[in-house]
């Protein structure tokens, strides 16, 4: 197949997801914020609760990459919050 067609199909494939609706956000202070923002605002003080669970339980010790386990932790939760409470 021509890579010229390739690239087309890509391109169609990727845009598909976009439509002419406004990303999810809420109305605070005046002023409309995103939800994922939001949720990483949320995210970091319960991945920080659930590390020092982890540390006083020793757990901790046995992660392999902890910087990349708490930052999926984080996009995970932040995820989920913009799932859940996304006002659409």
């Amino acid at each position: 197949m021509n890579p010229l067609k390739l690239l087309f199909l890509f391109c169609i494939a990727t845009l598909a997801g976009c439509s002419q609706a406004r990303a999810p956000s809420f109305l605070l202070f005046g002023s409309y914020f995103p939800s994922w923002l939001i949720g990483v605002g949320v995210a970091i003080p319960i991945v920080l609760l659930i590390r020092m669970v982890l540390i006083r339980t020793g757990i901790e010790d046995y992660l392999p990459a902890r910087l990349l386990v708490y930052v999926s932790m984080v996009v995970l939760c932040t995820m989920a919050f913009a799932f859940i409470y996304s006002p659409r």
